[in-house]
């Protein structure tokens, strides 16, 4: 393969390198580049200068990187900072997150029933009622009808229409005769009402 000629566009990439010749090496002119005493020949400063046709590189640490790979470190080196400094804790939020507390429940209550309890300390009376009459045992009488839930109004010892009323009601709800009249049968039915 020596000796031959190669057509303009042949690429030698992969070829072995050929020595120099005479006229070759008389050619060459060698470049002294300062103190640190390197030498660089015409031909590998024109390469470094437009390498790959895209105009100069980059020389890092006594290398010439081009634009992309230089590039290509810059963005690694942020990122491996940024990393860092998340591993750091440094972008985390230190706000706290406010609790959100329900106020407890209202107390409840519990209403006693006056029933019950007026039931226990009221009596009925002890003689037949008639509407007219007036006294301590027409009291007692309306003081019972109240504490059964037949209201009279105020307890006044009246036998009045309000009194005559509640009676009647009470009757009713027994099935005993409406007659508005404690007699015996409503009075018997009212003692056992109260005690029960």
């Amino acid at each position: 393969m020596e000796g031959e000629e190669r057509g303009p566009g042949y690429d030698d990439w992969f070829d072995e390198p050929e020595p120099p010749s005479e006229t070759q090496s008389t050619a060459r002119r060698d470049v002294y580049d300062g103190d640190d005493e390197v030498w660089v020949l015409p031909e590998e400063e024109d390469r470094t200068r437009t390498r790959g046709g895209r105009g100069g590189g980059i020389v890092i640490a006594g290398r010439t990187l081009t634009t992309t790979q230089a590039v290509i470190i810059g963005v690694s080196i942020v990122v491996v900072i940024l990393a860092i400094l998340a591993a750091a804790g440094v972008f985390s939020t230190s706000t706290p997150v406010p609790t959100v507390s329900t106020p407890p429940p209202p107390p409840t209550t519990t209403q006693a029933t006056t029933t019950q309890t007026t039931t226990q300390t009221t009596r009925a009376p002890s003689q037949t009622l008639k509407p007219g009459d007036t006294g301590p045992q027409v009291k007692q009488l309306q003081v019972a009808l109240n504490s059964l839930g037949y209201s009279v109004g105020t307890p006044d010892g009246v036998y009045g229409p309000a009194t005559q009323t509640a009676v009647e009601q009470f009757q009713a709800a027994n099935n005993l005769a409406t007659d508005g009249v404690v007699g015996p049968e409503t009075l018997a039915k009212l003692q056992q009402s109260l005690s029960g």
